[in-house]
């Protein structure tokens, strides 16, 4: 339950935006940026069974989305034109650094931790796409024959490249055959729904969107890329991981390819889900 209502913002702004956005517009102002703080029930669910609820947990994840909120409520009374303000950055450094350094994480029982990342991830939806109404997001998640010829396409560019130069630095290990091959597809699907999604919409739907207004499209491309590559320095390793890094951000100039294409979330995502599903299935 607690999971199913974490992916309700996300799928909610992914299939109906425009309603979601026609029912937020009917709030009153007060309400409509105090409405996030309903975020806080996947975490009530969670742990008021387990008997490991915290007051101070609670309270930041009931204040966290109504701040984002009021952060970027004053970013589109200052930047009408969308162009990007310090304020879109604030917001994206604050979550990005939460999720990636792992900053609330201990308030999950082991195992539930990646409800941390959607509960930040749904703050920003509703933040960006419901009071920002941040516009050149793609955040449409109805797929279309282009996001996978798109999203298959660039996986094929990115693939070889990856594969020869993660095992000639020693990242990536063949494997003969996957175990239980059966579970791939099964696999694929877990890994875009609940990574490659909020990954693309965070750093291609908000960060290249937000670069490319200001530095253009190949700068922001660039940029982005090299984020994404740093967000990856902690993991599967407990320093700083260089070789995750400089594939991470090889494969993000393809996903960010894949996203500024048609401007797609799903293509980028589609990309980002084969590239993991197969490293986990062939090449770990």
């Amino acid at each position: 339950m607690a999971a199913g209502l974490a992916l309700v913002p996300l799928l909610g702004m992914g299939l109906w935006q425009n309603g979601m956005r026609r029912f937020v517009r009917q709030l009153p102002p007060l309400a409509r940026l105090l409405f996030p703080a309903v975020f806080v029930l996947p975490y009530l669910l969670v742990t008021l069974p387990r008997h490991c609820f915290h007051i101070w947990w609670f309270l930041l994840y009931t204040e966290l989305p109504v701040a984002v909120g009021l952060l970027l409520a004053l970013a589109a009374h200052l930047d009408p034109e969308q162009k990007g303000h310090w304020l879109d950055a604030t917001v994206l450094v604050s979550l990005g650094l939460a999720a990636d350094l792992r900053w609330f994480e201990a308030a999950w029982p082991p195992r539930l931790v990646a409800m941390n990342k959607l509960l930040l991830l749904d703050a920003g939806l509703y933040g960006f796409h419901l009071v920002r109404c941040l516009h050149g997001t793609g955040l449409d998640l109805r797929w279309r024959l282009s996001d996978w010829k798109t999203g298959i396409r660039e996986f094929c560019f990115y693939a070889p490249m990856a594969i020869l130069m993660g095992l000639a630095i020693g990242f990536l290990h063949l494997h003969r055959q996957p175990e239980r091959p059966w579970l791939l597809p099964l696999a694929w699907i877990y890994t875009y729904l609940l990574i490659a999604l909020p990954e693309e919409i965070f750093f291609r739907g908000w960060i290249q969107n937000l670069l490319e207004r200001r530095t253009g499209r190949t700068t922001a491309l660039m940029l982005t890329a090299v984020l994404f590559g740093l967000s990856h320095f902690n993991k599967r390793a407990a320093h700083f991981n260089w070789r995750y890094v400089l594939l991470a951000a090889l494969a993000g100039v393809f996903y960010g390819r894949a996203w500024r294409a048609r401007r797609r979330i799903p293509a980028s995502a589609i990309t980002h889900a084969l590239v993991d599903a197969v490293w986990g299935a062939f090449l770990q």
